[in-house]
Parts: structure tokens; sequence; C-alpha cells
């Protein structure tokens, strides 16, 4: 039943199927990179303070108030994550599975655990009521990453061979305009979560696979604000709550199907940024980011009849913390460049890091542009280099999923990754009013 803790090895979708890689683009399985073209060209620097045009809008719904008239904007993100592990030690099994300090005969690394990337999508829409008052939504895929290793037979299979995870999230979203300096929004967040988890019984080549599989859809919020102190300087601040799913489904084995079911509390978040007007071509940017993963850490898997405990998935995670920073500079009337980096601290580290998430801290490279080709439609274009840090796993007894099941303990099995991640990225934005015939309000970021 072990195998259910490998909803840590996810993949998630927005309104369509698809695939994304095994090292996440965020910290441990969250895909921040998918979330928005303009932001990625800028590393998301500035994305709480509306830096990041209408992706802003997945961090902080108070910048819905930032586009007057009615704009719609569709988001496709392509990420390649490479990562591959290869053994740094003789791997030894044990009771139940051998005798004592049986070297495993198996000795073979994972191979890439990522395939060939996948594409995430996202959109948002924002439309303007009144002189105050706006109402959209938005679609995207904050969490997942999927992972298969290109080797399926290895000495740490029994800890997991192979994870996909789809999710979508959908945020009806409202802003309110208080006055020339102020605005707030809050959205709804409704999220739909399926897994399809898959380990080896034993560390033989042909053992056989335990599968689970679950799904449900819950629900969560965000609210922020948005500060205009100065003239061309804004400020915002932004919370993202938790999505507690509730996952039920079947856990498989070769001698029977059972009902399971768990709580899984994806963590919340707190978001900053600032964004400052430097004169009429250069714009500067800055944010921070902290997401509450110290939360996850146990979680009980139980029988649907019952209640009965069937294991309990401990991650053991600590809170993750990215930092931002970018800038435009408008070349001309139709086409502005970008370009930021970031850094960011890991919830995964050598003692909690499993064999299907190569994520460690990491640092990003971005650049990007925007061209108006029109007077209502515009281009966006992103391009993200992460590199992260060499990433070990440690199956020596005190792995987090070996204090679970203490069977697990028998296997010793330590590797090394040296993961990176390229993702790119497009999106077209459409105003579809005529912008003479709205209301007129200052957007308090100066975009395209």
């Amino acid at each position: 039943m072990t195998s259910f803790r490998k909803l840590t090895a996810a993949a998630t979708v927005s309104l369509a199927a698809l695939l994304t890689a095994s090292a996440a683009s965020a910290s441990s399985f969250a895909i921040r990179s998918g979330q928005s073209a303009e932001g990625l060209g800028m590393a998301y620097a500035g994305a709480a303070s509306g830096g990041i045009g209408m992706g802003a809008m997945a961090w902080n719904p108070a910048t819905i108030t930032m586009f007057p008239g009615r704009n719609s904007q569709w988001n496709f993100t392509y990420l390649y994550a490479d990562a591959d592990y290869e053994p740094t030690s003789v791997s030894r099994i044990g009771p139940p599975f051998a005798p004592v300090g049986t070297p495993n005969p198996v000795q073979a690394g994972t191979g890439n655990i990522g395939g060939n990337g996948g594409f995430v999508p996202a959109s948002y829409s924002a439309w303007q009521l009144t002189d105050r008052f706006w109402i959209g939504l938005t679609t995207g895929a904050p969490f997942g990453l999927r992972s298969k290793p290109d080797n399926q037979v290895h000495a740490a299979q029994v800890f997991g061979r192979s994870a996909k995870v789809q999710t979508i999230n959908v945020s009806p979203t409202i802003g309110y305009k208080v006055n020339d300096w102020l605005s707030i929004g809050a959205a709804v967040q409704v999220q739909w979560f399926n897994a399809s988890l898959k380990q080896a019984m034993t560390p033989a080549p042909t053992s056989a696979p335990i599968i689970i599989e679950g799904d449900t859809i819950d629900f969560g919020y965000r609210f922020g604000f948005t500060l205009t102190p100065l003239d061309g300087t804004t400020v915002g601040l932004a919370y993202r709550s938790s999505v507690r799913q509730t996952l039920e489904g079947t856990l498989r084995t070769p001698a029977a199907v059972t009902p399971v079911k768990a709580n899984l509390n994806l963590p919340d978040s707190v978001v900053f940024g600032v964004s400052q007007v430097i004169n009429d071509q250069w714009q500067a940017h800055l944010g921070v980011e902290w997401t509450n993963w110290s939360r996850f850490r146990n979680i009980p898997v139980v029988t649907q009849v019952g209640g009965i405990p069937a294991t309990s998935l401990n991650f053991q995670y600590d809170d993750s913390w990215y930092f931002s920073a970018g800038a435009e500079y408008k070349y001309n009337r139709d086409l502005t460049l970008r370009a930021g980096i970031a850094y960011e601290l890991s919830a995964i580290n050598d003692y909690n890091r499993q064999i299907f998430i190569s994520d460690n801290d990491r640092l990003w490279l971005s650049a990007g542009a925007s061209y108006q080709l029109t007077e209502k439609l515009k281009l966006d274009v992103g391009y993200t280099y992460i590199h992260v840090n060499k990433a070990k796993v440690n199956y020596t007894g005190n792995h987090p999923q070996q204090v679970v099941n203490p069977a697990l303990r028998a296997i010793s099995y330590t590797a090394e990754a040296e993961p990176y991640v390229h993702v790119v990225s497009a999106a077209l934005t459409y105003r579809w009013d005529n912008p003479v015939e709205t209301v007129p309000v200052r957007p308090v970021v100066r975009k395209n």
C-alpha cells in the first residue's frame, strides 16, 4: 500500500490532457512556469503587483482591476526536464526479500525520469462591469509532475515505478477598485485531482506491481490587494489557501482490489511583489513567495469501509521560498523586451527526496518579449532555463518512505541526479471590446 505515497510524483493538466516532466519547475511538485508566458520571461518577478500582465491573476486576484474593458489571454507552455538517478553505492537487500546484506543484482540507474516533457495550458479572462468592479476567470495547473523512468527495473523500484496525476484548477474571480490607490480581489478555487500510481512489490525484476488510483473535486480560495503609494509604484500582497483533496479510489494488488481514501492537504502560500515604472522605457519588478510545504508531512491512508489504517504517507517537507527580480525595456511602441532571475529554496532535501522527484534548490534565468500585433491582439513569448542543484536520494533505512513501511528498511539504495529544466511559452492576449468605448481606467502598472 505504500504506492499511494507516489502522489508526489504527479502530472497536472489545465482543461486538457498533458504530461509534465519529473523535475518540476517549482519546489516539490508545483508548476509555476506554466501559468504565464509574459511572467516566464521575467522569472515571475512582480507577479503579485501585476507586473506580469493577466497571468498575475493566478497569484493576486486584485490585479484584475488593471485591465480595462473585456480581455482574454491563452497561454501554452512546453516544459522539458531532464533527471537521471545514477547509483552512488552498491544497492543491498535483506529480510524479508533476501538474506542480510545481499547485493541487489539490478544495479542500474533510473534513466531519464522526465520522458519527453509536456504541455501546460492556462487561460485568463477579465471583464470590467463598471468603473470599479470586475469579474473574471482563471484556469491553470499550479501543481504536479509526471515521473516515469526510462528504466522500469532498478533497485529502487519498490519505492516507485511510475506515477501520473491530472488536475484542473478553475477560479472565478472578482475585483473591486476602492479608489485610485487601492484595489482588492478574491477568487474561488475549484480543483479536480486524479491520481494513478505504481510501484513494485519486491526488488525482483519480474515483481508484480501495486497500483492505486483515486480522484476528487475540492475547493479553496485566493484573496489579495494592490496599492499605488506613489505614481508609477505598485505593491501587491496575496494569499492562496490550501486545497484539501479528499481522494477516494482503489488499491490493486495481484491478490485483491481494496477501496481506499486519503486527505491530501496541498500547501497554502503568500506572495509579495513590487513593480516600479522608472521612465517611459524601463520598468523594474521584485517578488517574494513563501509556500507552506511543512504542512505536507504525514498523510494517513485508510480503507473506505471501516476507516481501517492502510498506511501513512510520510513526506516531512520544509517550507519553500522563491525570490525573483526582473526588468522590462520598451524598445518601441509595439515591442517590449524583458529578462529576469530567481532563486528558489526547495521544500525537498537529501533526507526526504524520493526516487520520483529530482527537486532541489534552483536558479532561474529568464528572457522574453511582447509584441502588439494589432490594437486588440498581443503576442507574448518567454523562455527559462532552470539549473537545479545536484539531487541525492538516500534510502538507507531512515528515509520517510522507509519509516512508514519498516519492511522497506531492508533495501539500501543511494543515487544522484544532475537535473535541469527548459521551459518555453507563448501567449495571445485579445481585447474583445473597442478601447475607446470603455470607461477609462489608468492601470497601476503600465503594460503593453
